[in-house]
């Protein structure tokens, strides 16, 4: 099978309030059908929360949220959460599916603007998964803007990125989606969330799918879930007749 449906949920992330946010997931989905993949933004139990004694608040409730939803719609979901793992808190992505947790990424690059790096760790390791018979490479957020680290171990077929990315920012959200796509050549995802926060900071959406050649495949820009299908034989189409990626740079970062 080549072919992935992707359903991109942006929604307006109600601040530390996990069975609200839950609940306006659930809604977002409940007309959406026969996918393969939901991808939830960053950090969407609570917001983008900074005080690590608060990833307590929700990260049980929100894996056994992403089980029951992942059964429910009989689809794998993905998105991050705050995280505490042996007294270390991460900004941690997580893919699950009917079965549980399939992957896990730690965010490397972490938002200094915010204090980010102050509160979590970083990550250490690029990481895939499948889904569909596509290869995924989990990002999130703030890497976006360090295309090194998307650079190793390729090839893989999607980049999915999910954020939390304020809107005075946003030509550089587009913008850097669509770079990515290009010089990986494959389908760049990203979703975003919309609304305000509690730190008055505004949030304008724009999540997005970009083909392998970056050309924009849909973005929305209100609250809502939106679905794609993407069809890997085109990503291998592109690379077979433009092989740039056969002249790349190879190198490993530790």
């Amino acid at each position: 099978m080549s072919q992935l449906t992707v359903t991109l949920v942006q929604v307006d992330l109600a601040w530390k309030a996990p069975e609200v946010n839950f609940s306006r997931i659930e809604k977002l989905l409940e007309a959406t059908e026969d996918t393969d993949l939901i991808v939830l933004p960053e950090m969407f139990a609570t917001g983008f929360i900074m005080d690590p004694n608060e990833t307590r608040l929700a990260q049980e409730e929100a894996l056994n949220f992403m089980n029951k939803l992942a059964e429910s719609k009989d689809a794998m979901v993905c998105g991050s959460l705050a995280i505490e793992d042996l007294g270390k808190f991460y900004n941690r992505y997580y893919a699950v599916d009917r079965q549980g947790i399939q992957a896990i990424y730690d965010k490397r690059h972490l938002f200094k603007l915010a204090g980010e790096d102050e509160r979590y760790e970083a990550g250490s390791q690029t990481v895939n998964f499948s889904c569909k018979g596509f290869v995924i490479r989990p990002i999130v957020c703030y890497d976006l803007r360090f295309p090194v680290w998307m650079r190793q171990n390729l090839p893989y077929d999607l980049l999915l990125c999910v954020a939390n990315w304020p809107a005075p920012r946003i030509q550089a959200w587009d913008t850097l989606i669509a770079a990515r796509a290009i010089e990986n050549q494959c389908y760049a995802l990203g979703v975003n969330r919309v609304g305000y926060d509690p730190n008055n900071n505004e949030y304008s959406g724009h999540s997005s799918v970009y083909d392998a050649l970056g050309n924009q495949l849909v973005i929305t820009r209100k609250e809502e879930a939106i679905s794609i299908t993407l069809d890997r034989l085109n990503v291998n189409a592109i690379r077979q007749k433009l092989p740039y990626l056969e002249d790349r740079d190879t190198f490993e970062i530790k």
